[in-house]
């Protein structure tokens, strides 16, 4: 990495941790954890598995001089709302949030960068408040700061995962940047698949294979998605509203819509509509949630087993190949049509960027969930490279390198 403020490796801290995505992004640029805080047990014991490192530290109990110096403070933090918005009361209109713990240990630190990550609705969370009074907390401590959230996914970086999340980067008044513009060349969200990057692994586990129940709902929808007129969609198809001439006028205006299109839908199709039906029995051999279904890949795919699908309680949900659902929480785990088998908890890791070498939880469902709570380490690692190899040469502005 290139020597602009750091001539020896630096040092960095990692809040709310988790198993350690700003961890292994950090290292790769020469950096070394210092301190650590994470509350999930499960996340706990793998981070230490991994690094050797005890995060076993609430930091909304940590006593500051607990905390080494450090160059470097990493968080994805929790988003929540602040009571008085925008007001720039510094620490009164942050306390009682987790990001009041951030704001106190930059205070006494004046910590050269910070790197925050959330979810994409930070910035109109509650109303506009939230971002506002990070913005201004932060500009308040000395920092620098780009005038919006960078709203970045790994499919932009070319990871075919379509999951936007906004990362604040801050740089210290005291390092004499006064411009930070970030400029990243954005990839497009259909230019690979995950058929084609890597991230799938080779296994014969049968746990991973998707059940006799499973393979005849999606050959039911495969045969309804080749039989329709039109595939580009655009609505969840809901097979209840087939053949319905009932009153909706009394229904909220999203469901009447819905209603609306699926009774058009119906008809413009009818003719093999109703002889599906009538194949498979009005689907009732189907669970309810399972007569309803989302094509989200227009005409890019021509059969379901060319997708990522997912059971979910509003319905089987058809994507394409190439925007992967987002890891979040992993509670209905990515069926890679292909293959006829779920997603592995490797590929998962595949898809956050973490290395071959990472030791992965041995609870599945706990894997599943730590990888969707995790930062993307590749995103991570890219943003905070060109943080740290800001050019001030140029009268004194520091612009970032583009991707």
């Amino acid at each position: 990495m290139a020597k602009k403020y750091f001539k020896k490796k630096f040092k960095f801290i990692d809040l709310f941790s988790g198993i350690g995505g700003f961890h292994i992004a950090m290292e790769s640029l020469g950096g070394e954890c210092v301190f650590s805080s994470e509350i999930d047990k499960y996340a706990i014991e793998n981070y230490h598995e991994n690094f050797g490192i005890d995060s076993d530290n609430d930091i909304t109990k940590t006593d500051l001089s607990k905390i080494p110096d450090h160059d470097v403070l990493c968080a994805g933090f929790p988003c929540q709302a602040f009571s008085k918005a925008g007001n720039q009361n510094g620490f009164s209109d942050t306390r009682g949030t987790l990001f009041f713990d951030i704001e106190r240990i930059i205070k006494k630190f004046k910590t050269k960068f910070i790197i925050l990550e959330n979810v994409r609705n930070l910035v109109s969370h509650d109303k506009g408040k939230t971002w506002k009074v990070i913005k201004n907390s932060l500009e308040n401590l000395g920092y620098l700061m780009t005038e919006t959230p960078l709203l970045v996914s790994p499919h932009h970086l070319g990871i075919p995962q379509l999951r936007e999340r906004v990362f604040i980067l801050g740089i210290h008044s005291s390092l004499e940047a006064i411009n930070l513009n970030i400029d990243i060349n954005k990839k497009g969200k259909n230019d690979f698949s995950i058929y084609e990057t890597g991230v799938l692994e080779d296994t014969n586990d049968d746990k991973y294979k998707i059940s006799e129940y499973e393979e005849k709902a999606l050959n039911i929808w495969d045969e309804f998605i080749q039989g329709v007129d039109d595939k580009v969609i655009g609505f969840p198809i809901w097979t209840s509203e087939f053949k319905k001439t009932t009153d909706i006028s009394g229904l909220p205006k999203w469901q009447k819509e819905f209603c609306e299109k699926n009774r058009n839908f119906y008809e413009r199709n009818k003719s093999f509509i109703d002889k599906w039906l009538k194949k498979y029995n009005d689907l009732e051999d189907l669970k309810p949630t399972d007569r309803k279904f989302e094509w989200q890949c227009g005409d890019d795919c021509d059969s379901i087993w060319d997708t990522i699908i997912q059971f979910r309680p509003s319905g089987i949900r058809v994507k394409r190949p190439t925007t992967f659902p987002a890891l979040v929480a992993m509670v209905h785990v990515p069926i890679i049509g292909k293959l006829k088998r779920k997603m592995t908890p490797r590929e998962a890791a595949n898809l956050q960027s973490y290395p071959k070498d990472f030791k992965i939880h041995k609870n599945d469902k706990q894997a599943y969930k730590q990888f969707g709570n995790s930062v993307n380490v590749e995103v991570v690692r890219f943003l905070s490279k060109q943080l740290f190899e800001l050019d001030r040469h140029n009268k004194g502005q520091a612009k970032l390198i583009k991707l």
